[in-house]
Parts: C-alpha cells; sequence; structure tokens
C-alpha cells in the first residue's frame, strides 16, 4: 500500500467538501473504492464523469486496477469542465 494524495478539482472538490485528503492503496481502483467509502452520495455520482491523472500522467482508458499507486504520489480528480 502506498500513502498518496487524492486532489479534487472543480464539482469533485464541491462535492467533497474538500480540496484534497490522503489514502492508503496500491491501485487507483483501491483508492477510489476509499473516496467513495468516505464520500458517499455525491461524489461518487461525479466520480462516474471524471478523468484522473495519477502523479501527473493521464489514466485515459486504462483499467484503474492495473494503475499502480507510489509512495508520496498523486491522484487528480477532473471533472468535465467548460472555459476558455
Amino acid at each position: 500500500m502506498a500513502k498518496v494524495t487524492v486532489r479534487y478539482w472543480a464539482a469533485a472538490k464541491a462535492a467533497a467538501g474538500i480540496a484534497e485528503e490522503p489514502y492508503q492503496a496500491a491501485t487507483l481502483a483501491e483508492a477510489l473504492g476509499a473516496v467513495r467509502e468516505r464520500h458517499p452520495g455525491e461524489l461518487t455520482r461525479v466520480l462516474l464523469r471524471c478523468s484522473f491523472l495519477v502523479d501527473g500522467d493521464p489514466v485515459g482508458t486504462r483499467g484503474h486496477d492495473t494503475v499502480r499507486l507510489t509512495e508520496g504520489g498523486t491522484v487528480e480528480v477532473l471533472p468535465p469542465f467548460a472555459g476558455g
């Protein structure tokens, strides 16, 4: 298990009520499962529409259970947003 920081942006930040928080997880899937347990409700719905960066790299279509997390790493939770 790695200790990582999960950072929430835009609608995810509003739904979580916090900008970032620590988690212990080996994979992105485990981290997101822990997020859903800690924040049931609106954040769980927002996560369905989000994309993710792990240590600055886009996850894209990779299975979340295949994305390994590293000690001291960062998971960015990015809801879709408009702007220019």
